[in-house]
């Protein structure tokens, strides 16, 4: 039986960028209550940093939206390249469950490679995907839950995957984050 209905959530992803680029990468909050879309929160992460959590935590709180949201979804667990999204600083902080959903299971082998060989603090961004651990298959999508049973899980992504497998809030964040940057938005996530 699932113990709480998480109706107002807020899916975020981060706006395509050119790879020569070491600018700020655009961050994009679409916030739903329920299947209702109600607003955007915009931000701006450091490219391969290491400040995305504290950006997303600073985003939901200077909201206001802040009261109401009940659940933060994540399109993968990176973004503007490596910077590693630390779902449990999150959770912490906020007090929120977190879901991350992706449409393809991630090559683990090649990116803690590439984390550890190539990117300033890979350790420490390893350490936090290890925590985390590998991607459970959901309906033909991979997801990472904090702080939220599988069936919670399964229930928030059915709900609201309505026009593809990927739930709104997600899906709504990726098109307005792809019209930011190229004036246009393109397919979901």
């Amino acid at each position: 039986m699932i113990s709480r209905r998480l109706s107002n959530i807020i899916g975020f992803d981060d706006a395509p960028f050119a790879r020569e680029s070491r600018a700020p990468v655009p961050i994009v909050g679409a916030v739903f209550a329920g299947p209702r879309f109600d607003g955007v929160l915009i931000g701006a992460v450091t490219r391969d940093g290491f400040d995305a959590a504290a950006r997303i935590i600073q985003m939901v709180r200077d909201s206001k939206f802040a009261a109401h949201a009940r659940l933060i979804m994540l399109q993968g667990i990176t973004v503007a390249g490596f910077n590693v999204i630390d779902p449990f600083s999150i959770q912490d902080t906020l007090g929120l469950p977190l879901l991350v959903v992706s449409r393809k299971r991630p090559d683990r082998h090649a990116i803690r490679q590439a984390l550890l060989e190539n990117i300033d603090q890979g350790e420490e961004k390893w350490a936090v995907i290890e925590k985390l651990g590998p991607m459970e298959p959901l309906g033909g999508l991979f997801i990472q839950r904090v702080g939220l049973s599988g069936e919670e899980a399964a229930a928030v992504v059915e709900r609201l995957s309505v026009h593809s497998r990927i739930p709104e809030p997600i899906r709504t964040a990726h098109l307005i984050a792809g019209a930011l940057t190229r004036g246009v938005s393109r397919g979901a996530p």
